[in-house]
């Protein structure tokens, strides 16, 4: 390798390190990740059936052999609690597709999908096969966008179990005014001094509701603990939501950081629920886009101040996590030409000259896994910032490096990252 070009060099070293994928085998995956109690499986599309299917297989399998205990994705936690409900044995094992219509904020498709659809039908046959009823798989959510159905939802349980403190929570929750029935209104009436906050009303709220936790707890013969444990986590949302649509108006780094504080916020709750559930360390799998999952501090993210969950997992769980990433050269991704715009297919182009996604097609290997920590060199030459794309629910083809790039260290964002060079657009469910 002496008298080849650092770039050769480059690719040699990455020809021998990378590991094959097979069909349905992820034992090298599962022997990597090891004694991890936290594994965060990443995405470089919100629109890619491969990254859909392949994660759901991995967590399939993670579940099976390695015992992980729930899943919690990128997504509002009333829809998803629909599907935690399901999945734990509520209605017809056939209604993995009619469970999935609560998703009908935009991007409906990004988890009202076939793929979706056949990955909670698997879980719930999963727990409906388990002796001990107690130990079924969860399945929960981790952003903070359902201000208004997490009141709807808490003002319900109170009402089933604390008439008085239901009254008590819809004076607190009256602070967010028919003026305000839309989140993004109450924050930019209170960023310009129109409108008081409602700070104060919402922790209030939370503290009363953690203080007569045992109370409502103890009317378990009606209520059970789970559903005292979804209402809480619902009025957690209300709190960090608050704060959420304030800081859209102090720039994108602060909006950011707000929601990704809230979603390492539900992961530790969530960390401490199915331990408590299971009467053992607790194991979960987190579901979101790369930019959240993989480590900030490695990007152009850290840069412009953003932290996110895959650098705030690192930092508190250190090295019972586990991070993996997602690429693709190039394809078809189903996504949306503006926010809130008309579901399409789109190509995806090809990888950008001088980004990882080029260099990993450079490969000539369909799919394949690259361990980042194995090797000392191929981590030196990784080193310097390459550019790498990230495709949202938006994909703007036409300001491809403008809209999809950033730059990024590599062996810094993630532990592992799995390359398919070619792949497909995910397949939303009908009527959207």
């Amino acid at each position: 390798m002496t008298n080849l070009s650092a770039y050769e060099k480059l690719l040699q070293l990455l020809k021998d390190t990378i590991e094959p994928i097979e069909e349905g085998d992820y034992s090298n995956i599962l022997e990597k990740i090891g004694d991890a109690r936290i594994v965060l499986i990443g995405e470089a599309t919100h629109g890619t059936k491969e990254f859909y299917e392949m994660r759901a297989n991995i967590t399939q399998q993670l579940i099976a052999q390695k015992g992980f205990m729930a899943v919690a994705i990128e997504a509002d936690w009333p829809d998803a609690y629909q599907i935690n409900q399901y999945v734990q044995g509520s209605g017809n094992l056939n209604g993995n597709e009619q469970i999935l219509e609560n998703f009908k904020r935009f991007p409906t498709w990004m988890w009202r999908n076939k793929s979706i659809a056949n990955f909670i039908k698997w879980l719930r046959i999963h727990n409906d096969t388990l002796k001990n009823v107690e130990n079924k798989i969860g399945f929960y959510g981790l952003d903070l966008y359902s201000l208004n159905h997490s009141m709807e939802a808490v003002l319900e349980y109170l009402e089933k179990t604390d008439p008085a403190a239901a009254k008590e929570a819809a004076r607190h929750y009256a602070c967010f005014d028919h003026d305000c029935k839309e989140p993004e209104t109450y924050g930019q009436l209170t960023y310009m001094g129109l409108k008081k906050n409602c700070i104060r009303e919402v922790i209030d709220q939370l503290l009363i509701l953690q203080h007569h936790k045992f109370d409502y707890i103890k009317k378990k013969i009606f209520f059970s603990s789970d559903e005292y444990f979804y209402a809480l986590q619902n009025a957690r949302i209300i709190k960090n939501a608050e704060h959420y649509y304030r800081s859209l108006f102090e720039g994108s780094a602060a909006a950011w950081n707000v929601r990704d504080q809230h979603m390492m916020e539900t992961i530790n709750m969530l960390m401490t629920h199915v331990g408590t559930n299971f009467n053992q360390p607790p194991k979960i799998i987190i579901w979101a886009h790369n930019s959240h999952v993989g480590d900030a501090r490695a990007t152009e993210m850290a840069e412009r101040g953003k932290v996110n969950v895959g650098q705030l997992v690192r930092e508190h769980y250190g090295e019972i996590s586990y991070s993996i990433g997602f690429s693709t050269y190039q394809g078809t991704v189903t996504s949306a030409k503006k926010w809130g715009g008309a579901t399409e297919i789109q190509e995806v182009q090809p990888g950008l000259p001088s980004s990882y996604e080029e260099l990993f097609h450079h490969l000539n290997r369909d799919r394949f896994l690259l361990d980042l920590h194995v090797n000392n060199e191929l981590e030196h030459f990784l080193h310097p910032s390459r550019l790498q794309r990230a495709i949202g629910v938006v994909y703007s083809p036409d300001t491809e490096r403008d809209s999809h790039y950033f730059f990024t260290r590599l062996p810094y964002q993630f532990d592992s990252i799995i390359h398919i060079d070619t792949t497909s657009a995910v397949e939303p469910l009908s009527d959207q």
